[in-house]
Order: structure tokens, then C-alpha cells, then sequence
């Protein structure tokens, strides 16, 4: 009888000979947790005072909780990427930023104001934090312009709301183009970067990414980071994100942090994790 072939799933970076098992990357990236970052290495990582800064907090859904005392501080103008194994809590620090979880202690500050337990109208509105969804959030059905629109539904004034249209529409050409045709016919680096655009539509100065590669093809993937690296550097921008694919994030981000079981694990520049040993084996394949 033949010996049945072992199969394996993995994060698909790198040689086959690199490619690990989701369970041995969680429990070899477990072992990292024993030299988790203290609040003074976090805080070497910004430029200046921290624009958002997250202190012990204790974050999940329902009665669970997924975030077990995590730091963060990232500074104006800057980038920071969360990468981990699946299930470590990366997008419930977005969701917990933008008011999608319970939390049930610690806190979330943005320039030194409490806004922990806002809503996430509220964190949109009052605190200026949008937040741009992992899976397809476009109304395929409606035009470009109709979709830019709904970026401001909480501005009372629609002139307002059509004139920040106008002003994305006169940054991003491509979608200039096709205003008016349906979001569902646009190709899926055009719907990203119309996801993106009507984040914009409020004026945000925190942006919260979660997992702007996933989906797209290879060819349209440089181009969303080339319209997020124009938001930072250009318009000042601070970008939080979390993106499975470790090395692209990496090299996008001025910190990367990774996270186990909820917990922050290793902090650093992201140039500087992009060249740790222990991160090059778990997350970019060798």
C-alpha cells in the first residue's frame, strides 16, 4: 500500500524546501513571546510623541478575548505592520482601534485623548480614523461617484461631501475615468483603490489597512502600496496595517510588530525585522 503523502498548509512564501505547517510556525512563534518588547523600546520606534498609543489592553468579541495586554505606538507621518501567524489577533487590533470589539481593559489614546470606547462613527468623525476593509467592500452595483459618496454619510453637509469626491476624483485619474460606471466592472486594483479613496472622503489622519494585498493579483499589488506610501509621504498620513504577506509589509513600514496569541512578540524597524533570522523562517520562507 502506498504511504500516503502528508499534506501540508502553509503561508506559500519561499522554496518548497522552506515551506512549514501553519501549527509549527503558531508554536515556534509562540517561543518568541518570551522577550516581548517593553514600552520603551516601542516608544524609541516613533518619531517623537506617539500620535495613537495603546496601553495594556485586554480585547475581544463577546466573552473571549483575543488581545492579552498589547502595546502600540506609532507616530505621525508613520507606518506600522502587524504580521503573526493566523489567529494571533492582527485584525482585532484594527477592530479594536476602530471600536468593533469589547474591551475590557486598557486603553487607546490619540494624542493624549482618551478614545477607547468611542464608536466607530465616533472614531471616524470626532478622532479621524478610517478604516479600509480585508474583503470586498465596494457596492458593486453603484457607480464610482455613487460609492465615493458613501465615504461621507456622516457629513450633514452633502456639499461637503461632494466637493472631498471631487478632490479624490482630481488625485486618482483612473477613477476619474469611470465615475460613472458601475464598481462592480472595475478590475480588483481599481475597486482597492476605490475602497481606499473613499476612506479619504472624511479626511482621515490615521488609516487603518487590513490586508491590502489579499485578493489582488501580483500586478496590481505594487501599485496599491505606491497609492499608500503617496498617502504617507505625501499627505502625512499615519498607516496602521496588517498584511499576510510579511516581506511586502515589512518593506512598506517604517515599524513592524509581530504578534502571538494576542500578544506583541518582537518590535523593530521593519527593515530591521525583515532581516531577523527567527522572522525569515516563520513568516518570509526561509
Amino acid at each position: 500500500m502506498a504511504e500516503k503523502r502528508k499534506r501540508i498548509s502553509g503561508y506559500g512564501i519561499g522554496s518548497v524546501d522552506t515551506i512549514i505547517s501553519v501549527d509549527d510556525v503558531a508554536r515556534q512563534a509562540s517561543e518568541l513571546s518570551d522577550t516581548k518588547p517593553t514600552r520603551e523600546a516601542l516608544l524609541e520606534l516613533v518619531n517623537g510623541a506617539p500620535l495613537l498609543d495603546i496601553r495594556e489592553l485586554v480585547a475581544g468579541y463577546g466573552k473571549m478575548k483575543i488581545l492579552h495586554g498589547l502595546d502600540l505606538a506609532v507616530g505621525e507621518g508613520q507606518s506600522l505592520c502587524l504580521i503573526g501567524p493566523n489567529g494571533a489577533g492582527k485584525s482585532t487590533v484594527l477592530h479594536s482601534i476602530f471600536g468593533f470589539t469589547q474591551i475590557f481593559s486598557g486603553s487607546i489614546t490619540k494624542q493624549q485623548t482618551d478614545i477607547t470606547r468611542l464608536t466607530s462613527n465616533q472614531k471616524l468623525q470626532r478622532a479621524r480614523i478610517a478604516y479600509i476593509l480585508q474583503d470586498n467592500s465596494v457596492f458593486p452595483d453603484m457607480t464610482v461617484e455613487e460609492n465615493l459618496l458613501m465615504g461621507g454619510y456622516l457629513l450633514t453637509d452633502q456639499r461637503q461631501a461632494r466637493e472631498a469626491v471631487e478632490r479624490v476624483l482630481d488625485k486618482y485619474t483612473r477613477l476619474a475615468e469611470r465615475r460613472h460606471q458601475n464598481a462592480g466592472n472595475l478590475s480588483g486594483g481599481e475597486r482597492r483603490l476605490l475602497e481606499i479613496s473613499r476612506a479619504l472622503i472624511m479626511n482621515p489622519d490615521i488609516l487603518l489597512v487590513d490586508e491590502p494585498s489579499i485578493g489582488l493579483e501580483p500586478r496590481f499589488i505594487d501599485s496599491v502600496f505606491e497609492i499608500l506610501s503617496d498617502l504617507q509621504k505625501v499627505e502625512g498620513k499615519t498607516i496602521i496595517m496588517v498584511e499576510q504577506n510579511a516581506k511586502k509589509g515589512l518593506e512598506f513600514a517604517d515599524i513592524g510588530y509581530v504578534l502571538v496569541s494576542g500578544q506583541l512578540a518582537l518590535a523593530g524597524k521593519g527593515s530591521d525585522l525583515l532581516e531577523q533570522p527567527e522572522v525569515g523562517k516563520l513568516f518570509l520562507g526561509g
